[in-house]
């Protein structure tokens, strides 16, 4: 089958497209990739070729970053970040829009195809257009429950629920909808999807994973870093936590703040890279709020990064993540927003190291994406 694939992500730094495009076509389909901030000369593999569309800046400030302190206050500051809360929820869909534009003569050169796979809601409006259009099979792939998420900004409750509403009467056209849990999938039926698969976040089984060290060096955060990810909560466990090392490593939202107190930085590194990364401090911790459905319902990619590399996790205790991480004993809980429930989760997993590494590295028998490429593959095979 000949595939385009749709995403306003930055399509080399997504792991998921990225995965699911290299499966099909080791399948036999033919793809094009339509995304954004594809790299000059940016390669996939064999049968795939991947186009880019850029998007606005907008809002967005220049010189964004971690800070040591609280960073720069006065009324001005204060009036310019007053505003920008404001007009974040209109920026951000005048933005999307803009993009959805911009992509439409791509996506109607790259046609007809025989499915168009719409990589989460800001690309489904478009894609079920074309799949339409061309009388294609329609995939939507919810990477996240998209109108449930905690967004910076003013709330949008009237937003949010025109906006399931809108999303179910597009992906009700859809032969089949993937997402990245059960909790998710769960969530999409209730709501009136039928056909919901879960293809999860997992990594392909590493090769050769060198035995674990018996006492871990540190603790690693490798993910995005920004709201959401209750990072204030590992900057003052980590003063508890002291001398025990903390790290973050990751690119950072431009307008993102937080005083890093004894939390240690080192540079964003590739995605096999992080494997060693991971296993030369010896705990990943894998941190989200619990401020929307979406993050209760969430598997982070980070999770199954640590099961790759062979590494325990501390982990925030919400409803997706306590199921898998207790059912493979992949490592410890902690409470999101309390920093002394973090340093206790943390000390838990030194004191049983040698339980966790067993548990986690059992859990790669089943956590890795030959699993979850051979769900993808076989929905393809039903269309």
């Amino acid at each position: 089958m000949r595939i385009l694939m749709i995403a306003q992500s930055p399509i080399a730094g997504d792991s998921r497209i990225l995965r699911e495009a290299t499966a099909l076509a080791a399948a036999g389909h033919t793809l094009h990739v339509i995304g954004r901030d594809v790299p000059e000369g940016f390669e996939v593999g064999p049968g795939i070729t991947v186009e880019s569309v850029s998007r606005s800046s907008g809002l967005r400030a220049g010189n964004g970053g971690l800070t040591v302190g609280h960073g720069h206050t006065g009324p001005k500051v204060l009036a310019k970040r007053f505003g920008r809360w404001l007009l974040l929820p209109e920026h951000r869909l005048r933005t999307e829009k803009q993009w959805r534009v911009a992509a439409a003569p791509r996506v109607a050169d790259a046609g007809p195809v025989d499915v168009v796979h719409a990589h989460d809601f800001n690309t489904l409006e478009l894609a079920a257009e074309y799949a339409a259009r061309w009388s294609a099979a329609l995939v939507y792939d919810s990477h996240e429950l998209w109108f449930d998420r905690a967004l910076p900004g003013r709330p949008t409750p009237l937003w949010r629920a025109r906006g399931r509403r809108y999303e179910v009467s597009l992906a009700s056209r859809a032969r089949v909808v993937f997402t990245v849990s059960d909790g998710i999938a769960a969530r999409l039926r209730s709501r009136g999807l039928t056909d919901v698969r879960v293809v999860r976040n997992t990594f392909p089984r590493a090769d050769d994973v060198p035995p674990a060290p018996e006492q871990p060096e540190g603790l690693l955060y490798a993910g995005r870093v920004g709201a959401g990810r209750d990072l204030p909560t590992v900057v003052a466990a980590a003063r508890e936590l002291a001398p025990f090392r903390t790290v973050l490593m990751g690119s950072v939202d431009p307008n993102y703040r937080l005083d890093l107190g004894p939390v240690e930085t080192v540079p964003e590194r590739s995605i096999d890279e992080v494997d060693d990364t991971l296993r030369s401090y010896g705990i990943s911790l894998v941190t989200l709020t619990n401020t929307c459905e979406n993050h209760r319902l969430a598997l982070p990619n980070k999770l199954f990064h640590a099961v790759r590399a062979g590494v325990p996790v501390v982990a925030a205790d919400l409803p997706e993540l306590r199921a898998v991480v207790t059912h493979y004993k992949l490592g410890a809980l902690y409470e999101p927003g309390n920093p002394h429930s973090l340093a206790t989760a943390v000390r838990t997993v030194i004191e049983n190291y040698p339980t966790y590494t067993d548990g986690i590295r059992a859990a790669a028998k089943e956590l890795n994406w030959e699993h979850d490429a051979a769900a993808l593959v076989a929905a393809y095979e039903d269309l």
